[in-house]
């Protein structure tokens, strides 16, 4: 099969929780959209004023902290790795983050799209270089390091 006929998956949260361990309040994305195994995957996380994070970050001015966008990130990468035969049943770790940069703001209401593309493998660490956006709107970008394990 050529790469023009490999069809994307798509992952409901149930197939999403299978193949990672994160589970309320830390798992960050409701649906895997698009997901090409050892490509890329494009998923979103819908955002609810009920939150835990938004409780305290911050009190009447709610807004998604960063570090948890690029968890968000981090956990729609695992699927372009994990639905891989050489990888099933394996543990995704975020390992590493760089070049980050942040543009706008995310808050409660908001439904957070994610991107992330495969870059490298080089035996058990993936490379991936993700974006996350609101209506369009760029909010983050970052380069991540997935540990396989």
């Amino acid at each position: 099969m050529s790469e023009a006929e490999i069809k994307p998956i798509s992952l409901d949260i149930i197939q999403i929780m299978e193949l990672i361990p994160h589970r309320y309040p830390f798992l960050l994305v409701d649906r895997i959209t698009e997901c090409v195994p050892t490509k890329y995957s494009k998923g979103y996380k819908n955002l609810s004023v009920n939150e835990m994070f938004f409780n305290g970050h911050f009190p009447n001015n709610p807004i998604m902290p960063g570090v948890l966008q690029i968890e968000a990130l981090a956990q729609t990468a695992a699927p372009i790795i994990l639905t891989t035969e050489e990888y099933k049943g394996k543990l995704a770790l975020f390992a590493g983050v760089d070049n980050v940069r942040f543009k706008n703001i995310v808050r409660p209401g908001d439904r957070f799209d994610m991107e992330v593309y495969l870059t490298k493998v080089k035996g058990p660490i993936a490379k991936c270089t993700g974006k996350g956006s609101v209506d369009g709107k760029l909010c983050v970008e970052a380069d991540i390091t997935i540990a396989l394990k």
